[in-house]
């Protein structure tokens, strides 16, 4: 089946985000690569802001419905520690490989772009329209360390997505260094896996 006008977009849009970042790739670049006009973005996004949303939110639209099943899940648990609760992040990160051809990296990728590129209407996108996942992640890191105050909590959330933003705006890079180093294959998964575990550490410390 031949992809739709909007499908082309999205699919061009997305290679070109991940590979010059969201401020520097135009709609004319885009427009250029999938053979369409500026009237064809402009009828199904309307702008370059909606359009950066909607590549995100092919892969959002499966991965935070995912997580809030597995922290769902997770809170029928009287008791769990923080590795359980960023255990919560592996499956649907890897999930996101079913999405699309490399799904997890490059999603990790495009959300590094995100921060590094200051999106700030992607954030706001994300934290209003998943909310109620972010808040669910938010209150089982508290139950898994009740002793964290709202403080302490905002510091180590901030310094866990700093973390994530320059792992995954640095994923190819990370992983062609890691291999040329240590003579070992690397991809997404093993950056996952490489990651949770740090930063289930660095929240639950007390």
């Amino acid at each position: 089946m031949r992809p739709t006008t909007k499908d082309k977009i999205l699919d061009v849009a997305e290679a070109l985000f991940a590979e010059h970042g969201f401020n520097d790739t135009s709609l004319r670049a885009i427009t250029s690569k999938a053979g369409v006009n500026l009237a064809s973005v402009n009828y199904h996004f309307g702008d370059k802001k909606t359009l950066v949303r909607a590549v995100l939110n092919r892969y959002l639209e499966a991965f935070m419905p995912a997580v809030q099943d597995a922290l769902i899940t997770l809170n029928l648990n009287q008791a769990y520690v923080m590795q359980d609760v960023f255990e919560s992040l592996r499956g649907p990160l890897r999930a996101l490989n079913d999405i699309r051809p490399n799904g997890t990296s490059r999603f990790m990728l495009l959300i590094g772009r995100g921060y590094t590129d200051v999106q700030g209407h992607l954030r706001w996108f994300i934290t209003t329209r998943y909310q109620e996942t972010l808040s669910l992640f938010t209150q089982s890191v508290l139950k898994a360390n009740p002793n964290l105050t709202q403080e302490t909590l905002f510091w180590r959330l901030h310094f866990t997505l700093g973390t994530c933003v320059f792992t995954m705006a640095s994923s190819q890079a990370l992983m062609e260094i890691a291999e040329n180093d240590y003579d070992k294959q690397m991809d997404a998964k093993y950056i996952v896996d490489q990651l949770i575990p740090y930063l289930a550490a660095g929240v639950a410390a007390e």
